[in-house]
Formats: C-alpha cells, sequence, structure tokens
C-alpha cells in the first residue's frame, strides 16, 4: 500500500504542535525479559497441536485432523454434518493447490450452490454471504493458545465470509501453527518488514461467536456463526 502527501501531513502536525520534527526513524525497544516469549517456548508442532486441541474444546468448536490425501473426503464429512446448502468461500490459490476446489465442483453439480468472493461484485457478497449455511476461509497463521485462526482480508477474502454464514469452517494447514499472538505479530512484521504488502484488515477469529455479557452465562452463536468447525491439515 502507498501513503501518499505522508511527510507533508505529519510535518503540518509537528508545527501545530510547535515540536521539533523528527528527523530518524524511531529505533524498537530492547526488553531486558520478555515474558510473553517464555509461554510454550521449546515446543514442537505436534506438542502445539495438543495445546490447541485442548483450547477447541474450550470454545465450542470440533475439530477434525486430516493430511492432503484425506481433505476433500473429510472437508464433505464436515459439510454434511453442517447441512450446507449455500456456501461462501474465498478466491484462494490453496483451493487448488489442496484439491479443495474438486469438492467444489461436485456440491456445484450436485445443485448446491458455492459462491467464491468475487471483489468485482462489492456489497452483493455480502448479501450472499448473510444468506449461506457455510463460510469457508483458511488460516494463515494460527495462534495454540488460544485456538485463533488469523486470516489476511483482502479483496478475494472478505471478512464477512467468516462472520455472517451460519456455520463457519476454518482449513488450517499445520504449518501455520505459533504458540500465540507473541510469534502471530513477529511473523506478520517480518512479512511486512520483507516488502509484502499488509492488508488494511487482519481477522483474529476463536471459534463460535459467544458472549458472557449478560449475567456472566456463556451464550453460543450471538452475533455470528452458531458452530465452527476447524480441520486441521497436515501439510508438512
Amino acid at each position: 500500500m502507498t501513503i501518499h502527501n505522508r511527510d507533508s501531513f505529519l510535518a503540518h502536525i509537528t508545527r501545530a504542535l510547535n515540536r521539533t520534527p523528527r528527523l530518524i526513524h524511531v529505533k524498537k525497544p530492547v526488553w531486558d525479559y520478555e515474558p510473553q516469549k517464555e509461554v510454550f517456548k521449546g515446543f514442537n508442532l505436534e506438542q502445539l497441536v495438543d495445546v490447541f486441541a485442548l483450547q477447541c474444546e474450550k470454545i465450542h468448536t470440533s475439530l477434525r485432523r486430516t493430511n492432503l490425501k484425506e481433505l476433500n473426503n473429510t472437508l464433505k464429512e464436515v459439510l454434511l454434518d453442517h447441512e450446507a446448502s449455500q456456501i461462501i468461500t474465498s478466491t484462494d490459490p490453496r483451493h487448488d493447490a489442496f484439491k479443495v476446489s474438486e469438492v467444489f465442483d461436485e456440491l456445484n453439480l450436485a445443485g448446491k450452490n458455492v459462491h467464491y468472493w468475487d471483489a468485482k461484485l462489492g456489497k452483493e457478497n455480502q448479501i450472499i454471504a448473510e444468506k449461506a449455511d457455510v463460510g469457508i476461509t483458511y488460516s494463515d497463521i494460527t495462534l495454540a493458545e488460544s485456538a485463533t485462526v488469523c486470516q489476511f482480508n483482502h479483496a478475494d477474502n472478505g471478512r464477512t465470509i467468516s462472520l455472517l454464514p451460519k456455520s463457519y469452517i476454518a482449513i488450517i494447514p499445520k504449518s501455520t501453527l505459533v504458540p500465540r499472538l507473541t510469534q502471530a505479530m513477529e511473523k506478520i512484521h517480518k512479512y511486512e518488514e520483507k516488502g509484502n504488502q499488509i492488508p488494511s484488515c487482519i481477522s483474529f477469529i476463536s471459534g463460535p461467536s459467544n458472549s458472557a455479557d449478560i449475567e456472566m452465562s456463556l451464550i453460543v452463536g450471538v452475533h455470528g456463526p452458531v458452530k465452527a468447525t476447524y480441520i486441521l491439515v497436515d501439510d508438512i
């Protein structure tokens, strides 16, 4: 993303506040102790999977484990469990890489309706998402500690895919697992430092919608998907 007129804009604010312009970039401080990095330190992927699976139970999210070879069969079973006829999904190259597009083709031939998010349709995508039985996206980074799916939202992956449908399915490559938010943010920062474009919106999704605002009583499905299923795919 290109930022226009940033320097002149900041200079105007600096003058208005009677401050001296900063001529060098602020250096990130180095802390003597970083306890946030000690949680699950040294855990391998299988240990992180165990942490992730335990947390899925706590946030009322179904977890299915599979591999790339069996992913299509697993996805079909999950869609059947969700009684999905109207489906919305991102336009994602992983559909072809993981051969998930074959499942979507079969569903369309069987009379179901699979809609790929289309930026050209604008708001119409949101209307389709609102009527969908299931929304399906991939996880770009996955937090084991909180069983959280982190996804980069962009023109081909609208955030309402995971917000408006009745149910939500996340396809999670095992390779995306990190211990917690600390490591997720580090990955995002490194991604940006390499010159990659960071989307304006990054969603963090932890299972189905829920709230305990009223008398501390947990209610699932208050303002989003009532059910959520994570499909953890061994892609390594």
